[in-house]
C-alpha cells in the first residue's frame, strides 16, 4: 500500500491537535479541518479514504457529523475513526451507534494511532478489490451482467432521455473455430476497450455474456444516440488482431438501439433494443438500428 495515495481527513477544532496528527500521519496526504461543517464539504469535493473525527467540537459535533456522512451514498462507505479524549462507555457506544468504525483517545500514541490508521486503510482496499471482483467481467474489466442491471435500474428511474443499446460481435463463433479461442479473446477486449473510449463517465457498460454487450446511456435526442453507435460501429472495425501464424483478424458488430418511453424499466428497454439487434442482423449485419 503506497501510503501516499492515500487521503486523510483530519477534523478536530483544537489547532494543537491537529499539528500533532499532521506530525504523526506525515507519510499521509492529510487534509485538515476544524469544523465539522467544513469537514463535510470537504467530504463532498475530495477523494477520501478515511476520516480522523474529534467527538466534542462546537456547533456540530463528531457524532453528528458522522450520522450526516453515514446517510449520504457518495460518504457512506468512508470509514471514520473517532478521536476523543472520553473513554466512558456511552461514549463509545454512541461512536460506534452512528457509524464509527474505531476509536482513538486522546492523548494519541502514536504507534497505536498509525496501526489503527494502517489496518483501517487495509481494510478498505481489500473491500474495494473484493467489490471490484464481484461487478467486474473477469476478461474485459467492464460491468458484468448483474452490476449493469442494478445500476441500470437507477439510471432509468433517474431520467427520461434514455437509450439501451444491444451489441454483438458478427461471426464470433467463426472467428473462434477459424483462430483459436487466444484470438477471440483477444477481439473481445480490443473491441470493448474502444467501445469504452467513446462512452461518457455515465454511461453504464456491461457485458452480458459471449459476444454480447449493452450500454444505458443518457443523450439528447434519438439522433445523438444512433450517430454515437455509428461512430462506435466504424471505430471497432478497425481494432486488428494478429493471430499466431500473422493473420490480421477484424471484426465488425451488429447494433440494436431503443428509446426510453413511459413504464420502461432495464428488461423492457433492453428487450426493444435486442430487437432492433436482430433487424441488423438480418439485414446483413455491421449495421446500427434503432426501434
Amino acid at each position: 500500500m503506497n501510503t501516499k495515495d492515500k487521503t486523510i481527513l483530519v477534523v478536530d477544532d483544537t489547532e494543537s491537535n491537529i499539528d500533532m496528527l499532521l506530525a504523526i500521519l506525515k507519510d499521509y496526504d492529510v487534509i485538515p479541518s476544524t469544523s465539522g461543517k467544513d469537514a463535510i464539504g470537504v467530504v463532498e469535493n475530495e477523494n477520501i479514504d478515511l476520516i480522523l473525527l474529534d467527538i466534542m467540537m462546537p456547533e456540530m459535533d463528531g457524532y453528528e457529523v458522522c450520522t450526516i456522512l453515514k446517510s449520504k451514498k457518495k460518504t457512506s462507505q468512508i470509514p471514520v475513526i473517532f478521536i476523543t479524549a472520553k473513554s466512558d462507555e456511552e461514549s463509545i457506544e454512541m461512536a460506534y451507534k452512528v457509524g464509527g468504525i474505531d476509536y482513538v483517545t486522546k492523548p494519541f500514541k502514536p504507534r497505536e494511532l498509525l496501526a489503527r490508521v494502517r489496518t483501517q486503510l487495509q481494510l478498505r482496499e481489500m473491500m474495494a478489490d473484493l467489490d471490484y471482483l464481484a461487478s467486474r467481467d473477469g476478461m474485459t474489466g467492464i460491468y458484468n451482467r448483474r452490476k449493469f442491471f442494478e445500476l441500470s435500474i437507477a439510471q432509468i428511474e433517474q431520467s427520461n432521455q434514455i437509450y439501451g443499446v444491444m451489441i454483438d460481435i458478427d461471426n464470433f463463433k467463426e472467428i473462434n473455430d477459424t483462430y483459436g479461442h487466444q484470438v477471440g479473446d483477444e477481439i473481445l477486449i480490443g473491441i470493448t476497450n474502444s467501445i469504452s473510449s467513446n462512452l461518457e463517465e455515465d454511461d453504464i457498460f456491461g457485458r452480458l455474456g459471449g459476444e454480447e454487450f449493452a450500454i444505458i446511456a443518457k443523450r439528447e435526442s434519438k439522433d445523438r444516440a444512433v450517430e454515437l453507435m455509428e461512430h462506435i460501429k466504424e471505430e471497432i472495425s478497425k481494432v486488428e488482431v494478429k493471430s499466431e501464424d500473422g493473420v490480421v483478424v477484424k471484426a465488425t458488430v451488429s447494433i440494436g438501439v431503443s428509446e426510453k418511453i413511459e413504464g420502461d424499466n432495464a428488461d423492457t428497454l433492453l428487450k426493444r433494443a435486442d430487437s432492433a439487434l436482430y433487424t441488423a442482423k438480418g439485414e446483413g449485419k455491421n449495421r446500427v438500428r434503432l426501434r
